[in-house]
């Protein structure tokens, strides 16, 4: 089978989302997965599709013209103090743009709080046919797999799912029986990139590297191919590799191109 390829935003976040998807579609991928739920964070560009009308008709334009699709976009956080409520322009947003998914990921470190409102924010996206895919991040408050599962067991929603970014996978220390213990209906699309074998002690360091300097598949110590190899074929593999100095040296096009290369010939697909 040929798997479907997606760019994933943070690869490039500045660039807005039709550019992006222009960029994706001369890189030769098959869709993108965008960054249009604004997190609110200091120095961050909003692509605010849902209160942008202008930007939310070049987005269509754009994957119109190229035939590019869009699988999913992001962040609905979960933080304290969050109201489910604010995330509905952005999700009727999505659904309006024929997507099916919305990543999330926790912030906040009250289990009972982060389990109520991702419960809200599932059956929030139910209404507009969306999955909610959580992503765990190594410096966030559901930092591995194990604590991501005991979450979507905890809230048992029918359009719950996760988001394994290899990155995060590597620097958690998850391994493939922690993957085969999930159902595997919970995966809908991966985050794929690499990075060096030695996992950073400090907080800012492996901020840096998941930001800012992340490596092509095939390029570093992480193994992805024993968990794609147990994921369904229909999977999409987002390819998440935001690289300051490769993305200014090669330009967002051609710095995508590479990591699909890359990738394709990591899993022996060229």
């Amino acid at each position: 089978m040929e798997h479907k390829y997606s760019l994933v935003h943070l690869t490039a976040i500045d660039c807005p989302p039709p550019d992006f998807i222009r960029a994706a579609a001369k890189a030769g991928y098959d869709c993108v997965s965008l960054r249009t739920i604004p997190m609110g964070l200091p120095g961050e560009i909003p692509h605010d599709i849902a209160r942008d009308h202008q930007l939310f008709s070049e987005t269509v334009r754009a994957a119109k013209e190229t035939g590019i699709t869009i699988n999913d976009t992001e962040n609905a956080r979960i933080f304290d103090g969050v109201d489910i409520r604010n995330y509905e322009p952005a999700l009727a947003a999505a659904a309006e743009l024929g997507l099916h998914h919305i990543l999330s990921n926790i912030w906040t470190d009250d289990k009972a709080y982060y389990t109520e409102k991702f419960g809200e924010l599932c059956t929030l996206a139910a209404k507009y046919g969306l999955t909610v895919n959580l992503e765990f991040v190594t410096w966030a408050s559901v930092k591995n797999l194990r604590e991501a599962a005991e979450l979507l067991h905890a809230v048992d929603c029918a359009n719950a799912g996760i988001v394994i970014d290899f990155l995060h996978y590597y620097r958690s220390k998850d391994t493939i029986e922690e993957v085969k213990k999930c159902p595997i209906g919970w995966f809908n699309f991966v985050h794929l990139c690499d990075a060096p074998r030695e996992i950073p002690e400090d907080k800012e360091s492996l901020i840096h590297t998941g930001r800012e300097e992340r490596l092509y598949p095939g390029e570093g110590a992480i193994d992805m191919k024993s968990v794609l190899q147990y994921l369904p074929d229909g999977v999409i593999r987002g390819i998440e590799v935001p690289h300051l100095v490769r993305v200014n040296e090669y330009g967002v096009a051609e710095h995508a191109r590479r990591a699909l290369i890359a990738a394709k010939e990591y899993f022996g697909e060229e």
